[in-house]
Formats: structure tokens, sequence, C-alpha cells
């Protein structure tokens, strides 16, 4: 059970990684979708990098943070479970709505893996620092921020509406197949939650995720 000092030390390194994985997942949204034709996102200020503009108080902040707190007062090891304000995307505005549909949803999840490479940078850069106070921080908070962003980017691939994953499986499906299988969508949270405090959900994405990392790490040298 860590101390109250060490669990706001450890928010403090998870704060920054938490807040930006998030917000720009749903920036990447709304830029792919003003690309391929809907400048609903872009009209309402959410092509944006600015995290004042996607936070959600309770999934940006408050869920992330309790996770976290919990995990660490109980000595578990979940992982941070959270979301932003959801980026209005009006598929009937794309070009062509079924196949734009597939890089629009496919844009939140590369955003994730393109910001855990950038804090394998990080991680990298501070290698190169022995001995400066800086050096410790970086590297934490690099290593947070491959962790977070390969959870959200292998959870959001998951193929359940209206995860990214359920709108690409939509894509990429007949028409009639892809109908009845965006009818899922209602009930595609409920299914997610029980998921998630069943640990199955954790039980299923965990050796993705873990590959993602160790891949990372992997282009770096890490």
């Amino acid at each position: 059970m860590d101390s109250l000092p060490d669990i706001l030390r450890g928010i403090s390194i998870y704060a920054l990684p938490v807040i930006f994985a998030i917000t720009l997942h749903e920036a990447a949204h709304g830029y792919v979708a003003k690309h391929f034709g809907d400048l609903t996102a872009y009209q309402q200020g959410r092509v944006s990098l600015n995290p004042l503009r996607h936070i959600d108080m309770v999934g940006t902040i408050i869920v992330p943070v309790s996770i976290f707190v919990v995990s660490k007062l109980t000595g578990g090891a979940g992982f941070l479970f959270g979301w932003a304000k959801p980026v209005p995307v009006n598929f009937g505005r794309l070009r062509r709505p079924k196949r734009d549909m597939l890089w629009v949803a496919a844009a939140g999840p590369g955003a994730n893996l393109f910001m855990a490479l950038c804090w394998a940078g990080v991680i990298k850069l501070a290698y190169t620092m022995p001995g400066s106070a800086f050096a410790m921080p970086m590297a934490l908070m690099g290593k947070a921020g491959i962790e977070i962003n390969a959870v959200l980017m292998v959870l959001n691939l998951l193929p359940l509406p209206p995860l990214d994953g359920g709108r690409i499986a939509v894509s990429l499906l007949p028409h009639r197949l892809a109908y009845r299988f965006a009818q899922l969508e209602p009930y595609g949270m409920i299914v997610l939650l029980v998921m998630l405090f069943s640990g199955v959900l954790g039980a299923i994405i965990g050796p993705f995720v873990l590959a993602t990392i160790r891949g990372v790490a992997w282009v770096f040298g890490l």
C-alpha cells in the first residue's frame, strides 16, 4: 500500500500523459473528419490541441484518478480507464460515409500509437541526461505515457460499437451485416463496463497492450 505522498507523486507523473492521451485521441477524430468533409467538430472548436476543449470532468479526471488511487491503496495492478468529451462526427456529411468512417475511427488509436512513440522518445532523451534533476521525472512520465496510450489504443480497437474498432468493423462489413452490427451500439458501453469490472476486459486486451509496449520499446532500443 502506497503512502499519500507516493500517491500524489504518481498522480503528478500520470496527469499529463492521461490528459493528452485522451484529448488528442478525440482531436484526431475531428481533424480527420474535417479532412473528409465533415466540419461539425471544426465548427465547434474541437479540432484543437488545447486539452481544455476536450476534458470531461468525470471521464478525464475523476475516473482515472479514482482508479489510480484505489489501485495504489489496494496494491492492485488495474489499468487506467477514462474518456474525453466525444468529438461530434456527422457521418452523413462525409464524402463517402461508409469508407471514410474507417479513417475517422482509426485516427484516435493512431494518435495514441503516435503519442506512445513520442513518450518513448522522451525516455530516450532522459537517458542522455544522466545526473540531471529532470532525467528521472522525464523517464517515469515517458513510461506512464507509453502504458496509457497502449491501453487506450488497444481498448478502442476492440470491435465493439461505439468504440473505434466497432466503427471500423461497420465500415468494413457488407451493408446488411454492417447495419445489424451497428444496432449493438446502445448496449456497447454496458458490455464494456461489465467486462471491465469482471476482469474479462483486462484478460482480453492485456497481451495486446504488453505487445504494443514491447514493440514501442524495441523501436527506440529501450
